[in-house]
Order: C-alpha cells, then structure tokens, then sequence
C-alpha cells in the first residue's frame, strides 16, 4: 500500500504534463498539417520567415512543395512547412483594420 501511494505523485505529474504539454503540442501539429496540406493555388500564406506571398503551383510530384509570388514577377520554391497561416481577405498585409490597435491617446 505504502509503494503504491509513493507513486502517485509521479503519476499525478504525468497526468497534468500530458494535459498542460503534450496533448495541445499534439493538437497544434495536426492542425498545422491539416493547414499545410490544403493549400490551394491563389491562397495568400504567411510563411514562417516572416513573408506573405500567394500560392502560384503545387506540383503533384512534388508533394511537399509549393511555389510563392513574395513580389511581382518573383517566386520562391517554399517547403509546405514554411507556411505558418494562411490568409484571408481581412487578413492582407496593408489591409484596413490589419495593423496595430490604436492606442489609449489615439
């Protein structure tokens, strides 16, 4: 009886790691899998350096490869897990409503 209640602290701090840790590191790599793999030409994508761009071709022989517009006439071949969000249209980069929130004396 005596081991089995010095064992349940470790059990105890396994239990609350599994729950505060692992299990939302969990969730979050799968939805950013799930994000990743739904990329579709002419989607606009935060990438993970910081750049935002547009979709312009995922190649089907190259599953984990996409082709990015960061700028007129100028593409990058990005790994699928460079991209960290995928915008939509109140999202843009210079859109109203996009930047900073104002201030308390704005």
């Amino acid at each position: 009886m005596e081991a089995l209640a010095s064992l349940f602290p470790f059990a105890l701090i396994i239990l609350v790691f599994w729950f505060l840790l692992i299990r939302p590191q969990r969730k979050r790599a799968q939805e950013m899998k799930s994000l990743q793999s739904s990329l579709s030409v002419g989607s606009e994508v935060m990438l993970a350096s910081g750049f935002f761009g547009r979709v312009t071709r995922l190649d089907d022989h190259e599953p984990d490869v996409a082709w990015v517009e960061i700028a007129p006439a100028t593409e990058v071949k990005i790994a699928r897990q460079a991209v960290v969000r995928v915008l939509d249209g109140a999202e843009e980069p210079g859109a109203p409503g996009s930047g900073p929130a104002p201030g308390p004396d704005a």
